[in-house]
């Protein structure tokens, strides 16, 4: 499998660089898993009505950090620029730093007002990767939140305003470097609405690290090495979603963080396990889907791993198919931008028919 079979060309007018208002406004783009059916074009907001009593929505409530600290090499005053990772414990950190060749072992750096220094240890295996020591006094996350920036994708070149905005409105534990985006969509009223009409909204976390920022630059996808990112599923949350699928109900998953979590808790038997520790699952096409019914998703990179994990959930020629629709009808991509809904929308659709017979 060639990582060129997931290229596409995508106008720039087309990447979005701020966000939609209301969040939910956004524009929807509900697919058929096995591409029997046309896409259609809805509202996000419209998603709950694709929605069953007895559904679960899975949710990432992970926090992003301020991970992107600019400060200057303490010999010379050159700028030095961190991007968090992953903390190893109070003090070291992974992370990736600019200019990696003047960057190494060693090397010391000042943020700020010198609340804030930093001792380069050693490389690591990602290519500009460095176990970074900080030292400081005081709290590390209110430094942060006092020197360090939101780390938005370098293809969002407009300054964000409200720096949280990169984040969902149920974000709850720091540690991510990126947001789980397809979750931005989401509104406190919508996910109220949503669980009136009585889907379950099932938390469980992964922390997105590195694997979110590394190209593809193997020419077969195969070559491709992930990075390991953080998650915990709940005993509490594998119950609801094992209960969920009992009752009939189908695991809905926002985000591609959400499935690559539950597909690795999760054993052919369809069984969710709960589980801590580190995942470095690549999903392709071909693959099977053990928890996984529905997904909820925002357009992806060219050539990028979260596009390979659509390609295997819907299949190649569907989801190239969709992406050419969605620019087609001038969809925002990215980030800030639209989203798709991925789900097997004939049995949807007689679901829904059937029981507007029996209330009828």
């Amino acid at each position: 499998m060639r990582t060129s079979d997931f290229f596409y060309d995508l106008p720039q007018a087309l990447i979005a660089q701020t966000p939609i208002e209301p969040r939910d406004a956004s524009r929807l783009l509900v697919c058929d898993r096995a591409g029997s059916r046309p896409p259609q074009h809805r509202v996000f907001r419209e998603l709950i009505g694709y929605l069953r009593p007895g559904d679960a929505l899975v949710i990432n409530h992970t926090k992003t950090i301020p991970a992107r600290l600019i400060g200057r090499r303490a010999e010379t005053g050159g700028t030095a620029e961190f991007l968090l990772l992953r903390r190893l414990d109070a003090h070291t950190w992974e992370a990736l730093v600019k200019p990696g060749r003047k960057l190494r072992p060693g090397a010391k750096c000042v943020f700020g007002d010198g609340a804030l220094t930093a001792t380069v240890l050693e490389h690591t295996s990602a290519e500009g990767g460095r176990l970074v020591r900080f030292d400081y006094e005081g709290v590390f996350e209110a430094l942060l939140d006092r020197l360090g920036a939101m780390p938005l994708p370098p293809y969002i070149r407009a300054k964000l305003l409200d720096p949280q905005r990169y984040n969902t409105v149920y974000a709850k534990f720091d540690g991510s470097a990126a947001t789980p985006t397809a979750g931005l969509h989401f509104t406190p009223e919508l996910l109220s609405r949503i669980a009136e009409k009585g889907i379950d909204i099932v938390p469980i976390l992964l922390h997105v690290g590195l694997g979110t920022f590394r190209p593809v630059k193997a020419e077969e996808a195969e070559g491709h090495v992930m990075h390991a990112e953080y998650y915990e599923v709940s005993s509490d949350a594998a119950d609801r979603l094992n209960a969920a699928r009992r009752q009939g109900g189908r695991i809905v998953c926002v985000g591609t963080t959400a499935v690559r979590t539950l597909e690795t808790v999760t054993g052919a038997d369809g069984i969710v396990r709960p589980g801590v520790g580190y995942t470095s699952i690549f999903i392709t096409p071909g693959m099977p889907f053990h928890a996984t019914d529905a997904l909820i998703t925002n357009f992806h990179l060219p050539e990028s791993t979260l596009l390979m994990l659509v390609s295997a959930f819907m299949g190649r020629e569907n989801a190239l198919q969709a992406y050419a629709v969605a620019m087609r009808e001038g969809y925002r991509f990215f980030s800030f931008g639209d989203a798709m809904l991925i789900m097997d929308l004939q049995n949807a659709f007689q679901s829904r028919y059937m029981h507007a017979r029996k209330v009828t």
